[in-house]
């Protein structure tokens, strides 16, 4: 599995990953699937962890490998905890890819704003559900719509303050990065030889950005016949981040002019991103409103005292 973060790579450099078991959130449609379609296809046996299970049941058969579609909805913690209880055997990876940009004011079941709730707590609870029974890295996708945003720790589903849904999607992709910072933080202390790693798929024509209004809807689609590039390119820094020699924390996204297109390289991230401190308090803000934590045991943890 071993590469440089400098050599160009390609679908056709994904390495075999016969006998391994991926999940994958969001993977009935987009870059979800893509990254579906990509690990059947070198050989994984893929969950697609779906909230729409008729419409994934049907893109899963169109999928050339072994598949299985399973109701998950990030946007309801009960069905994040139907999810990790049901599932009873090890995941070499987790693909916390799911996401909704741009959305009007909405809430989750559990009254968060969505795009914090969906993007950000719903991965968090279901990786910290999830870590006992994971053998390789969680890899996170983020988006550099991070860059310039902030996250208020006092009023972080909008509760008090204006809403924008441009700043509330900033927020929840600065979440995922914080997440995987806090997260290889915590699985180092712990002696663990998991990763947590991210990646950000550049401009890719997906349709993420559906909600946009008309006006902005047809600045996107300018833009995206000039500078996006392909579903199957856009999920090209996932598999990378997957499946390559990496470091923990590592970002990656696209090599080309704004990362909006090319091949997957290690890329930087805001000063915010960084910023340890704030990761551990995000942290601790996302274990209060989930109600779920790292655990207290992982396999292959260095053994203490």
């Amino acid at each position: 599995m071993s590469t440089t973060a400098h050599t160009p790579w390609h679908l056709a450099d994904l390495p075999p990953q016969t006998g391994r078991t991926v999940i994958v959130t969001g993977a009935g449609g987009g870059l979800g699937l893509e990254t579906a379609r990509a690990f059947a296809g070198a050989g994984a046996h893929v969950v697609l962890a779906v909230r729409g299970v008729e419409a994934a049941l049907r893109a899963s058969a169109e999928i050339d490998g072994s598949t299985e579609v399973r109701s998950l909805d990030l946007a309801d913690l009960a069905s994040v905890r139907r999810f990790a209880t049901a599932w009873d055997r090890p995941v070499d990876i987790l693909v916390n890819n799911a996401g909704v940009a741009n959305v009007p004011l909405r809430r989750t079941a559990d009254g968060f704003e969505l795009q914090l709730g969906t993007n950000h707590l719903g991965h968090f609870a279901l990786t910290n559900l999830l870590l006992p029974q994971l053998t390789d890295r969680v890899v996170t996708v983020a988006s550099n719509a991070h860059k310039g945003a902030t996250f208020d720790l006092d009023d972080p589903n909008w509760e008090h303050r204006p809403y924008r849904a441009s700043a509330a999607y900033g927020q929840s992709k600065l979440a995922n990065l914080l997440f995987t910072l806090e997260l290889q933080r915590r699985l180092t202390e712990a002696g663990s030889p998991l990763l947590a790693v991210a990646a950000h798929p550049g401009a890719a024509t997906t349709g993420l950005n559906r909600h946009l209004g008309p006006a902005m809807s047809l600045v996107a689609a300018t833009l995206g016949r000039l500078m996006a590039q392909s579903g199957p390119d856009g999920a090209l820094p996932a598999l990378f981040a997957a499946t390559q020699e990496i470091p923990g924390a590592g970002y990656v996204g696209p090599d080309g002019r704004g990362e909006q297109r090319g091949r997957p390289t290690l890329v930087g991230r805001s000063v915010v991103a960084q910023d340890h401190a704030l990761a551990r308090e995000v942290w601790t803000l996302s274990e209060r409103l989930t109600a779920t934590a790292f655990p207290t045991a992982l396999p292959g943890e260095r053994a203490t005292g």
